[in-house]
């Protein structure tokens, strides 16, 4: 999994009129937890473009004061109206506990059950894994060349080594689904044999009407 780097300042002061001074000084309150001591600090709101703003997951090397640290983003809070960036968690790595991580889904290949008029629909965005940080992987990729029409994915099909998935395992994560076009083209085939007899039968009578009387 890629790393991103930030710097953050130590926080003199923590409250509600110290976040709102650094926000409008264009800086998002933080605080990392889950090592020796809990630390708050402040960082930069452009800098969390690449981490944040991003469908992808990344560690942090985070350096506040002069100390660095290893971590990820626990939690990200937003404004409910403006969608500012208004607090982000940090949680520590330690060597040899796990964490738990937000991992976007992908897909490869190409269904059959796509080709033939389906349509494929991801139900989950994310999956929700725990294991150590060196198990996680960038995202989850489900092959999907074996999917016909009907198929689905769910989570407890989803096996990777070395993590857990939170998700509750019977939900379905990526599906080929029924359409108008899937149904259509089978019955227009079935139709299509079934014309040809009658048809025959059609022409036979003009076919005779046109031969010439026997002498």
């Amino acid at each position: 999994m890629k790393s991103v780097s930030i710097s953050g300042s130590p926080r003199a002061n923590v409250g509600k009129t110290d976040a709102t001074a650094l926000r409008n000084a264009k800086r998002v309150p933080c605080v990392l937890y889950g090592g020796k001591e809990q630390i708050h600090f402040s960082v930069l709101s452009a800098d969390f473009k690449n981490l944040i703003y991003t469908p992808n997951v990344h560690t942090v090397d985070l350096e506040i004061g002069g100390n660095k640290f290893h971590a990820i983003v626990q939690e990200a809070q937003f404004h409910p109206l403006k969608d500012h960036l208004m607090h982000v968690d940090f949680l520590e790595i330690v060597a040899g506990k796990p964490v738990v991580m937000e991992l976007p889904v992908r897909t490869s290949g190409t269904s059959p059950g796509v080709r033939n008029g389906g349509k494929l629909s991801k139900k989950l965005k994310t999956l929700r894994a725990k294991g150590l940080v060196e198990k996680m992987p960038d995202t989850i990729t489900i092959a999907i060349d074996a999917m016909e029409i009907g198929h689905s994915i769910r989570v407890e099909d989803i096996k990777v080594d070395g993590l857990t998935f939170l998700n509750a395992p019977n939900v379905t994560v990526v599906a080929v689904q029924v359409t108008r076009v899937s149904v259509e083209e089978p019955k227009a085939a079935a139709a299509a044999p079934a014309a040809a007899p009658a048809a025959a039968k059609a022409a036979a009578p003009a076919a005779a009407a046109k031969a010439p009387a026997k002498k």
